[in-house]
């Protein structure tokens, strides 16, 4: 599992620190052997020079006027474990007391490695976070409140970006009640008891004292409350006035809370000193709080399909594992390696059901424990990631992590869910569930992509605008999709037949006839989309008109595997789909009815095309669908022979009383010519079609 993922973790800073042995040199100086165990193993000071990894001393121990200088520093990798030889100096009298509290065992302070590659050198990247907070509201970065940045000025210096904080008028000194504190503050450093508000209970501020130095004194100073999220601070030693120093208390933490406004100062000078300097560390990308609208790179990287490509490719084998990462850079996205995904193979076991709900519960949370997004998305939800990314996951996330992706933390910093495959037991199929996550998803302002294989291309699922259905789409043909008027073919998955010429004429007629029609379904702006069932014969033919004729070619592809002794032609998927949506085999019916056609047409087909048929007549009569004519392409013995005995038995038995009228929005034609007359009757609302229009004794009406 990531390293990030763990709490407490940070690359840049080690555990606390603590005094295995010290000996004192003077009244004023001692030697410390201190030991820092549990290091993480992303701790970036194993990488780099150690010459850039410095010991932060504890903030509670400087402002009491000690200093500490890491004379040695010795890292162990593999033991995860460092030993620092530290030089500790009291400096003024308080300090003096102290230097005797400290005992074995005491926590002192911890290392930072001060890496060049993560050291802010762009103004914009702090300027972006003022007047930003985190999910509980605190400031990101501000020097007195919410907006606070005015006092704070950022200048650019050798490289680097530095910031100066005001400091308040005044100095800070200690009550007589202090002496008494230093024992119980020694024993306290023992233990993770916070000290520094108790030590602010003795500290009282003298406003009228200058801020200067002195010899063997420590120098109190305070900026307005400072917040910091997003960054650590250090003070940048160089920039303060000539003969001043900062403690090696110097690394300001991104858990800072208007804590960090005390800073200890020493040495000898008689300038006043106005002002803090501080330069920045940035975090681990996934504990920025970096909003995606700011990740250019990264938005660049997702509009390449061939880097999504890339990106599944970096998942580790075996092909057939579960697979899932979480992506918040674009240079994060560009240097993917396997050992950056978190891979599980979860066994689902049947559910008891309902009847037996505790263990039922129990065996849901432990799958869902076993899904490979769970780490990232629970990450998210207690705040160990804070940054927006997007959710690559090699399949489409199971249902049970409905709660987890629509929970309000995740929801807010999910940017996108990414996936290659529908389903690992059923390969390019959605099951119900699946469809109505995808609808949820959407809903919430997720939006989900298909890394399609097929096709080769980036789909994202879009719903039907006043529908509960939708579909994969190419991001360039959303607009068209939401906007267009949606015809389909129905026909026969073995024969194309001899309409392919017919159907083209009357599909460039109907994109002829917008400039010369205003309707709601068809006008000069009104793009068009074309459905099928996805497979061979007559899809194949219509999906291959529609993106000859630059018609949003579409299917509702289901799974038609069976048993072996089943002859299945509508199985294969032809490859001038362009939208698309998946259905499993027991979901045949809802598929049919998501196909929402505003004019369908007919051509020679079998058992399914019959199927379909009835499916239509059915939405007409029961008013699912608006009144609109259905064409019948080919001879009228045909469709007399398929439609006109159902029919008048039908009729002659009253079993269809009351809805006879849906006869006429059939229409059999066997020419375009005919086809395209019916639609300009319609649009011009001529056509005899509906309730209030006699019937057809035949079942439809021969144009």
């Amino acid at each position: 599992m990531p390293s990030y993922l763990y709490p407490h973790h940070s690359d840049l800073v080690t555990p606390d620190g603590t005094i295995q042995s010290i000996s004192l040199l003077s009244d004023s100086e001692a030697l410390s052997h201190v030991v820092i165990e549990g290091i993480s193993p992303a701790f970036i000071g194993f990488q780099i020079d150690l010459a850039r990894v410095q010991f932060n001393f504890k903030s509670v121990l400087a402002q009491l006027g000690l200093d500490a200088v890491a004379e040695e520093i010795h890292l162990e990798e593999k033991a995860l474990r460092g030993e620092v030889r530290l030089k500790i100096r009291a400096i003024g009298p308080l300090a003096h007391q102290m230097l005797h509290h400290l005992l074995p065992g005491a926590n002192i302070g911890k290392l930072f490695a001060a890496d060049e590659r993560r050291r802010v050198r762009n103004p914009d990247y702090l300027a972006r976070m003022f007047g930003r907070s985190d999910r509980e509201g605190r400031p990101l970065l501000s020097l007195g409140g919410m907006h606070g940045s005015e006092k704070l000025t950022i200048e650019r210096i050798e490289g680097r970006i530095v910031a100066f904080l005001s400091l308040q008028q005044g100095r800070m000194e200690y009550a007589p009640t202090v002496e008494g504190f230093l024992p119980t503050l020694g024993r306290a450093l023992k233990t993770q008891t916070p000290l520094r508000d108790l030590l602010r209970l003795h500290q009282v501020w003298h406003e009228e004292l200058p801020r200067t130095v002195s010899n063997d004194k420590i120098l109190l100073v305070r900026s307005l409350p400072l917040h910091i999220r997003t960054v650590y601070a250090r003070v940048v030693q160089d920039q303060l006035p000539k003969g001043v120093f900062h403690t090696n208390a110097n690394v300001l933490q991104p858990d800072t809370e208007a804590s960090g406004d005390i800073y200890e100062l020493f040495g000898s000078g008689t300038k006043e000193v106005y002002d803090i300097p501080l330069e920045f560390f940035t975090l681990e990308p996934h504990r920025e709080h970096v909003f995606f609208a700011d990740r250019d790179q990264l938005q660049e990287c997702l509009e390449d399909p061939k880097m999504i490509f890339e990106t599944f490719a970096s998942a580790p084998d075996p092909q057939a594992h579960l697979a899932s990462v979480f992506i918040v850079k674009g240079s994060q996205m560009l240097r993917l390696k396997a050992e950056d995904w978190i891979i599980s193979d979860p066994t689902q076991q049947p559910f008891p059901g309902i009847d037996q709900r505790v263990r039922q519960g129990l065996m849901v949370e432990r799958y869902i424990e076993q899904q490979p997004a769970y780490p990232f998305l629970k990450a998210i939800e207690s705040g160990l990631i804070t940054s927006q990314g997007v959710l690559f996951s090699r399949f489409f996330p199971s249902p049970l992590l409905k709660r987890m992706l629509l929970s309000y933390y995740v929801q807010a910093n999910l940017m996108g869910l990414y996936f290659q495959t529908p389903s690992r037991s059923y390969g390019s199929f959605f099951s119900q569930e699946d469809r109505a996550m995808l609808i949820d998803l959407v809903t919430f302002g997720i939006p989900v992509y298909w890394a399609d294989e097929f096709t080769g291309t980036i789909l994202q699922y879009t719903q039907r605008p006043g529908k509960t259905s939708g579909m994969f789409v190419p991001p360039e043909k959303i607009e068209h999709f939401n906007k267009a008027t949606f015809f389909g073919i129905y026909g026969s998955n073995l024969l194309e037949g001899n309409f392919e010429q017919e159907l083209r004429f009357l599909l460039q007629g109907v994109l002829d006839m917008r400039s010369v029609t205003d309707h709601p379904l068809l006008g000069p702006h009104t793009p068009l989309a074309l459905v099928t069932g996805g497979g061979p014969g007559a899809m194949e033919m219509g999906n291959r008109m529609a993106r000859e004729l630059d018609i949003l070619s579409c299917a509702n592809i289901v799974d038609f595997q069976g048993k072996s002794d089943r002859i299945i032609n509508e199985q294969k998927q032809n490859p001038y789909v362009e939208a698309k949506m998946t259905y499993r085999l027991d979901h045949l019916v809802e598929r049919q009815a998501e196909f929402y056609l505003d004019f369908p047409i007919f051509v020679m087909g079998g058992i399914g095309t019959d199927f379909e048929f009835a499916l239509e007549e059915l939405r007409h009569k029961v008013g699912a669908r608006p009144y609109g004519p259905i064409l019948l392409f080919g001879s009228p013995e045909y469709w007399q022979d398929k439609i006109t005995s159902r029919y008048q038995c039908n009729l002659r038995s009253g079993t269809i009383k009351g809805s006879e009228w849906v006869s006429n929005s059939f229409f059999c034609i066997e020419s375009a010519t005919k086809g395209l007359q019916v639609y300009r009757d319609f649009f011009a609302g001529k056509l005899a079609i509906g309730p209030e229009h006699p019937s057809n004794e035949r079942g439809f009406v021969v144009v």
